[in-house]
């Protein structure tokens, strides 16, 4: 299946000169969504995955149905102010200004192996900050597998961590 189909461009979006992937239309298609997430899981391979974290907010759709198929726990890391308890934080630069993502300190342990899920690759300051957050907790991160890598951004080579991307935007 061809998911490229399945994400609309959004020019000017969330600000002028931004074209946003929207994957809406990849989510509300049965098929298209379960072949994501298939596609999402290979990048768990061989990995012993013993939890799976997804980032804000698309992260958690697609690494809820990743964690379930693999049997382990989900975390998420929230945009900062959004979790309950005492946290991790880590600031970093977007395409178009600065944000923060936060992890609760108990979320995982030095025992875990977490496998990232979002739906984007773009500058990689979003997925560095996610590795910061786990590995803060002393966690180890097997891995990201994203939906759409943004390649023009450069997004990998500000990560060490292996990533796996569904497909590639030029």
């Amino acid at each position: 299946m061809e998911l490229s189909a399945f994400i609309r461009d959004v020019p000017d979006f969330p600000e002028p000169g931004i074209v946003f992937k929207d994957i809406t239309p990849m989510l509300a298609n049965n098929d298209a969504r379960r072949a994501a997430v298939d596609e999402l899981l290979s990048a768990a391979d061989g990995q012993a995955v013993t939890m799976v974290a997804g980032i804000e907010s698309r992260g958690f759709i697609l690494g809820v149905p990743v964690a379930e198929r693999l049997g382990v726990g989900f975390i998420p890391i929230r945009k900062a102010g959004k979790l309950p308890a005492e946290t991790h934080r880590v600031e970093y630069s977007l395409e178009y200004g600065t944000d923060a993502l936060e992890l609760h300190v108990d979320a995982c342990d030095p025992n875990d192996r977490v496998l990232i899920i979002d739906d984007v690759l773009a500058t990689g300051g979003t997925l560095a900050a996610a590795v910061e957050c786990v590995e803060a907790t002393g966690a180890t991160v097997v891995g990201a597998s994203v939906l759409i890598e943004l390649t023009f951004l450069a997004g990998r080579t500000r990560n060490a961590t292996p990533i796996h991307s569904v497909f590639e935007v030029a």
